[in-house]
């Protein structure tokens, strides 16, 4: 073990570390034993940069709990919630050229089930719901999209967006389902807003709803222990209704697939074979 890694395991095990953590958890729903080191290391940098020094943990409490906006930076230092739509845009292509039509002929309808979780500031749940639009999905089954960070949600809920996060939508999808002033600065219409539902989720500890038939959960997972991450891929796939599919990240692979009840779709996609028990 190198100096660093032992120097590090020396602050993550401090007593004092400790009863931030508990603390930190009452206020935010958020359990930071659940994540990596990666997640701890980011914790404590972030402690160096407001000039706090080590052991100064109730300081550094009371920093975060009574002021919102340093909340928000240590929120946003944590989760970086930093997305864009149609992230990854061949996975978005394929969702509509072939995932979503083959849940419409297997349904017989097109009351699709989606779920965007930790949806951050609404990209991918709004991107989802602009394919929602494109393939005529019945307007009743709107896209729900959780996050447990309600700063992120709030600015999600605005719909606002800067140039830069929409590169990588089409043309034509940016002329149809966005609006400009200035070229710059660009809002989601209120026909793709009306298309998601936003909740607060704390998705390690909160019962998941059922008879998903997609969901996506993408760049989120990776930050957690290999146990938190079993948990939550066990509870994703009893979520998903027979013949369901369950989208990851490209940077994530589940390996217990099949222990879990999904079979392997392709890159980065799982599915619940349709042959599982009846749809709830």
């Amino acid at each position: 073990m190198d100096k660093t890694a032992s120097e590090d395991n020396v602050k993550y095990n401090d007593p004092g570390y400790g009863v931030f953590k508990q603390k930190f958890k009452k206020i935010t729903g958020i359990d930071l034993n659940s994540y990596k080191d990666q997640i701890h290391r980011r914790t404590h940098m972030l402690m160096q940069r407001w000039g706090l020094k080590d052991k100064e943990y109730e300081k550094y409490f009371e920093t975060i709990e009574k002021n919102d906006e340093k909340l928000r930076e240590f929120l946003d230092y944590l989760t970086i919630n930093v997305s864009e739509f149609f992230r990854n845009d061949s996975q978005w292509w394929r969702l509509r050229d072939t995932i979503l039509p083959d849940l419409i002929k297997l349904r017989g309808n097109k009351r699709i089930k989606l779920w965007s979780c930790g949806c951050a500031t609404g990209e991918e749940p709004y991107s989802l719901a602009i394919l929602s639009i494109v393939l005529g999905l019945d307007l009743h089954t709107p896209v729900l999209a959780v996050d447990i960070d309600d700063g992120a949600m709030a600015i999600a809920k605005k719909g606002q967006y800067l140039k830069r996060q929409l590169t990588s939508v089409p043309k034509d999808y940016l002329a149809r389902f966005f609006t400009t002033t200035d070229g710059e600065n660009y809002a989601v219409t209120q026909e793709v807003k009306n298309r998601v539902t936003f909740k607060k989720m704390n998705m390690i500890e909160d019962r998941f709803a059922d008879a998903f038939d997609l969901i996506l959960c993408r760049n989120v997972v990776i930050y957690f222990t290999p146990e938190t991450k079993t948990h939550l891929y066990k509870k994703f796939s009893d979520a998903l209704a027979p013949g369901g599919y369950f989208l990851v990240g490209s940077t994530e692979q589940i390996f217990e697939y099949k222990s879990l009840g999904l079979e392997n779709s392709g890159s980065f996609l799982y599915r619940k074979p349709i042959s599982a028990a009846g749809r709830a």
